[in-house]
């Protein structure tokens, strides 16, 4: 099958920052041989020499304009959960997969308060809302360029064309005091002063982590001043000063204030009214699938500010073709050592290989890229050596073919 949108030019090598103006050389992309995964979905390897030396890596592009192809994300089961991406692409039937967010691994930071492995930014899977971001200080990743927010994402709409947008959380609880507004929803950081909301789709994980950090500094210590407030079916049933654990029942909500908004829960008594309503709004239109990412490239342009100098094993996923061609690229696991991209470097390679705009998703050892061909039974990982290790992530892009 021929791979389209794919150009084999220079990648623009970067020596760390250049004079305005001053010229960059471009060695070619080699591509290996494309491999048919499925009517409208390809897959190939390729290496590029970069700043830090000859970078190998792997690829799949899928045609969204397909009928048959589709795109939605692939979680663990529960928001504050990790998986392995071939398990969850396994789980689903994707025939190709790449890693997705960034995660909270923040268990050295606050001592005793257990890590929640959820993701950093907003997600939206078969066209409902998943979880919002957390702010920007408190997400994990490299360090946002400028006018980017842990609210930005890659996603796909209902008429089946990918683009780059921004997710914000709107939402209220109606209470006899008033309306409280919603801060948070199914996040492992709520704001200073907030009130987040957990649904069942968070999981069993402790909400201790919600009180921790500020919006300006993750490792900032918890605040004790919290409070909780469990509402099911649209009535307070109870109330608690400790964040606490274990799941939570459908059609149950878990209220969780600090500060300020802790103080606001504490109006409320059981019995009482609380009625809830969100929703994410998009910029663009809506989506239907979404998994929050990193921008880099946007009209063709690497973005101001991406990091120049520091490679490292990356996971980057691309649109094209005026939104109809989704990339997928993930490097080797080797890479981290000796080789790899820097930010504006993955920037550029997915701009060569025909992205008009581009995130990027978490890298190092959470890069991992799977597919699965024709008569396979399951996904096989591209980007590692065989019988090496795949860490477990809080989210996936998979890709599918339904016939």
């Amino acid at each position: 099958m021929a791979l389209t949108g794919i150009a084999a030019v220079g990648m623009v090598v970067a020596q760390g920052a250049l004079a305005p103006g001053a010229a960059r050389s471009a060695p070619a992309i080699g591509y290996g041989g494309p491999v048919a995964v499925a009517p409208g979905v390809s897959y190939r390897s390729f290496t590029v020499t970069a700043s830090h030396g000859l970078t190998r890596g792997h690829l799949v592009v899928a045609e969204l304009n397909n009928p048959h192809v589709t795109v939605d994300l692939l979680t663990p089961g529960a928001v504050a959960a990790r998986a392995k991406v071939t398990a969850m692409a396994d789980a689903r039937d994707a025939i190709a997969a790449v890693n997705g967010d960034f995660f909270d691994i923040s268990e050295t930071q606050h001592p005793g308060v257990e890590a929640t492995g959820a993701s950093s930014g907003p997600a939206i899977a078969s066209g409902r809302p998943l979880k919002a971001a957390v702010p920007d200080g408190q997400r994990f990743g490299p360090a946002l360029p400028p006018g980017t927010s842990a609210r930005d994402v890659i996603g796909v709409g209902p008429a089946g064309t990918g683009r780059l947008d921004r997710l914000t959380l709107e939402g209220a609880v109606d209470t006899p005091g008033g309306r409280l507004r919603l801060d948070g929803l199914n996040q492992y950081a709520v704001p200073v002063d907030g009130v987040g909301a957990f649904t069942t789709k968070w999981g069993a994980v402790s909400r201790a982590r919600a009180a921790c950090g500020t919006d300006v500094v993750r490792g900032a210590p918890c605040t004790t001043d919290t409070y909780e407030v469990t509402v099911r079916k649209g009535r307070v049933v109870s109330t608690s000063d400790v964040l606490g654990s274990g799941p939570i029942a459908a059609g149950t909500v878990v209220l969780v204030g600090r500060e300020k908004g802790a103080s606001a829960l504490r109006a409320l008594r059981p019995g009482d009214r609380a009625a809830l309503g969100y929703r994410l709004r998009s910029r663009r239109g809506p989506l239907v699938f979404a998994v929050g990412g990193m921008p880099v490239l946007r009209a063709r342009t690497p973005l101001d500010g991406l990091d120049d100098r520091t490679a490292a094993t990356r996971t980057g996923a691309g649109i094209g073709g005026h939104g109809h061609r989704l990339y997928l690229v993930t490097l080797n696991g080797a890479a981290e050592s000796d080789a790899g991209l820097t930010l504006a470097e993955l920037a550029r390679l997915l701009k060569d290989m025909g992205a008009d705009e581009a995130v990027n998703l978490d890298g190092g050892g959470s890069s991992t890229l799977a597919t699965r061909g024709p008569g396979d039974q399951t996904v096989v990982v591209r980007n590692r050596p065989p019988g090496s290790f795949e860490r477990a992530v809080a989210n996936g892009i998979g890709v599918f073919v339904r016939r």
